[in-house]
């Protein structure tokens, strides 16, 4: 399968208004792939399948996450957190995409992961700051993420993490987790910096 098959059918699995942010995600992955020296056919391609699942019935998430046998813990959690893992299952087995790194890419693209790869940051970003996002915190990620993609993100993180306890919601441990991380990797000046200052 090529990448036109994979546009159309990722077109088909949403509404017009979520193509259109799929659209400014692939747009947003790109040009921070080319900011940050990651591979930018990778963010495309992670960007453009990263909500593939997210508008499939709640049931007919559930079902395909237990079908192929996903780690059970997730379902105890917000559903929204299932269309991640889901679509890199989905790529992988029904759509071909055997890249790791972009599967990678999908499937943390909403909860984060603990020492996030390049290519994992580039995605997770892009979907918090692609142009038709409109939220208090999304300026300031914008111009953080021109300098820093690990201020940008922990950010974001920050954000996510406060709005769910406004709301009184669990906060999934990986997305503490990933925020920690960054923290530390902020900190310690680690090799997976990616400041552009």
């Amino acid at each position: 399968m090529k990448l036109d098959a994979w546009i159309a059918l990722t077109q088909e699995q949403m509404p017009a208004r979520r193509w259109m942010h799929t659209q400014g995600v692939r747009q947003s992955a790109t040009e921070l792939a080319e900011r940050y020296g990651a591979d930018p056919e990778q963010a495309d391609l992670a960007a453009l399948l990263h909500d593939y699942c997210k508008f499939w019935p709640i049931e007919r998430q559930v079902e395909a996450y237990q079908m192929y046998g996903l780690p059970g813990e997730l379902l105890a959690y917000d559903p929204q957190l299932l269309h991640g893992p889901l679509a890199a299952e989905v790529a992988r087995r029904e759509l071909g995409i055997a890249d790791e790194a972009v599967l990678d890419a999908i499937r943390w693209h909403t909860s984060g992961r603990e020492r996030m790869t390049l290519l994992d940051k580039i995605v997770c970003l892009a979907d918090y700051i692609e142009p038709g996002r409109d939220f208090p915190e999304v300026a300031r990620m914008r111009e953080l993420s021109l300098t820093s993609l690990e201020l940008s993100l922990l950010a974001g993180f920050d954000s996510t993490i406060r709005f769910l306890l406004d709301k009184g919601k669990i906060v999934y441990p990986l997305t503490l987790a990933a925020r920690n991380s960054l923290v530390d990797e902020l900190r310690s000046g680690s090799n997976n910096i990616t400041d552009r200052s």
